[in-house]
């Protein structure tokens, strides 16, 4: 029987040096963005920089469908969490927009200047900031550090109020980290600050899911093997404890571009989310 044990963790959790042309990734989100940004603030469709709390960080951007939205989508980016804000993600409202959905997308203070308990209830604010501006169902979304927080939403312990819960029609983590305890082995973690209790108290696979919790966990077949078992992981556990979940492994897609398929309305991504 072939056993196999992790020894590398940084190596196990790197994405862009296992990518083709990984480096040249986030250049390209900025430029996207910051083109989609454009036009819909000439189409008077876009609120940048709506504040939701005290810090630096502390702002969404909220773009808006044409005619009255049906609801919200709220979508909270990766990086580790300790990189990227906003700025770089705001083309990923394409696809729910075509849907009639509204869509913010927030900041959040990075680590090492605040623990990742203290962005779960930052992301808790700027979801509930939105939630108050917009009506209608919510649909969480996030990628990889965002998959994590969007998936702490809605468990038991969720900083968000009863009544903000209770819209939440949907979740979907794109290749969200759900345990942390295996990022406390990585060089990373000099940056994070996570320990024992922080790991136990943070992570959606070690709580329980909060109310009627519908939970999608989407990863790319061609992504890392702690990614792909990190998505198979929240879905398997959260099942066990009655929610309703499914884990989707779609081919061909990498770390950098599983979440891309946000951008077009008919993609199987964005109609999960917004059906």
């Amino acid at each position: 029987m072939l056993m196999h044990q992790i020894t590398d963790w940084d190596d196990a959790y790197a994405n862009g040096i296992h990518i083709p042309g990984g480096a040249d990734y986030p250049a390209k989100w900025a430029a996207q963005a910051k083109q989609f940004r454009h036009e819909m603030s000439a189409d008077g469709r876009a609120e940048l920089d709506l504040e939701y709390g005290p810090g630096e960080r502390n702002a969404f951007d909220l773009f808006h469908p044409e005619g009255e939205p049906r609801g919200l989508v709220v979508y909270v980016h990766g990086g580790f969490w300790k990189a990227f804000d906003k700025s770089s993600w705001s083309h990923m409202a394409n696809g729910p927009l075509d849907h009639g959905y509204s869509v913010a997308v927030p900041s959040y203070t990075l680590c090492p200047d605040i623990r990742i308990s203290g962005i779960t209830e930052e992301v808790a604010q700027a979801v509930t900031t939105a939630a108050a501006m917009v009506g209608g169902s919510i649909r969480l979304t996030g990628h990889s550090a965002g998959g994590h927080l969007v998936t702490r939403m809605v468990c038991r312990n969720t900083p968000l109020t009863t009544d903000i819960v209770e819209r939440i029609g949907r979740t979907i983590s794109i290749s969200g980290v759900h345990d942390l305890r295996p990022i406390m082995r990585t060089e990373m973690n000099d940056t994070l600050n996570i320990d024992r209790m922080e790991a136990l108290t943070e992570s959606p696979a070690l709580l329980e899911p909060v109310g009627d919790t519908r939970l999608i966990c989407w990863v790319g077949g061609a992504e890392r093997a702690e990614f792909v078992r990190q998505n198979a992981l929240l879905a398997s556990i959260w099942k066990g404890l009655g929610a309703a979940t499914v884990a989707v492994e779609e081919p061909d897609r990498h770390h950098f571009n599983v979440v891309e398929g946000l951008q077009e309305a008919d993609h199987p991504l964005t109609c999960a989310l917004c059906a």
